[in-house]
């Protein structure tokens, strides 16, 4: 499929999509996707990732899997280290997402049934016909580069969806049970479970898909050092 975006198209249009099409998506689109992230910069060379696609019966099993266990009350098992709760501007960031994405699915601060509903969509890896569960080698777990060249690898894969009009969500709710996500994704015992990525057609009906979240400027993010005199 050739695109018909160009890059800066790509990155300023791309959004995370939570609701899809239930329409497959050809392996051979998935192939093409997968070979742009595989361009991914990675330290001295190393490409620790690797990229289980799941789909069909085996990818239903693992949303029912995660429901059942997360309904039931069992710890998350994710294999890296998460934050906890954020504080101070990090919050105010998730919070504001979190409004934006609940105003849009007229969700009510105390409506406690459609925000559990929300959450168990995220547990269900958002209905998506494809996950792809983004791995990285055992070998070199402990050490904090392997996420972050996986971090890298996750973004040119969205990126490069988004190019062949697939949208994603970078999604770590879909992998919170590890057991059942290895269990049925076929993950062995050598790779560590990073991220899962939730990929298909978006639905440009699901409300939610309408939202853009607020950057940072660049004078906010960035500071310059040795341009004095220079604009």
């Amino acid at each position: 499929m050739a695109p018909t975006l160009t890059y800066d198209e790509v990155v300023l249009g791309r959004r995370s999509i939570r609701g899809f099409k239930p329409d497959p998506v050809p392996p051979a689109l998935i192939r093409e996707v997968l070979a742009l992230a595989l361009r991914a910069p990675s330290s001295l060379n190393t490409q620790p990732w690797n990229f289980h696609v799941v789909a069909g019966a085996p990818l239903d099993r693992i949303r029912a899997g995660n429901t059942e266990r997360n309904l039931a009350g069992v710890p998350h098992s994710r294999e890296f280290r998460t934050q906890g709760e954020y504080a101070g501007v990090h919050r105010e960031r998730q919070v504001e997402i979190a409004k934006q994405l609940f105003g849009a699915m007229g969700i009510a601060r105390d409506d406690k049934d459609k925000r559990l509903d929300w959450v168990l969509r995220g547990f269900r890896q958002f209905d998506a016909p494809v996950s792809i569960v983004v791995t990285y080698d055992r070998a070199i777990h402990g050490s904090d580069i392997g996420p972050f060249d996986c971090g890298a690898v996750t973004n040119a894969l969205v990126n490069a969806a988004w190019s062949r009009g697939l949208g994603c969500v970078i999604n770590s709710q879909g992998i919170m049970q590890s057991p059942v996500v290895r269990e049925h994704a076929g993950i062995p015992d050598d790779q560590v479970i990073m991220i899962c990525v939730a990929m298909g057609w978006p639905d440009d009906s699901f409300p939610a898909n309408a939202v853009v979240s607020r950057r940072k400027s660049v004078d906010e993010a960035a500071v310059f050092v040795g341009f004095d005199g220079e604009d």
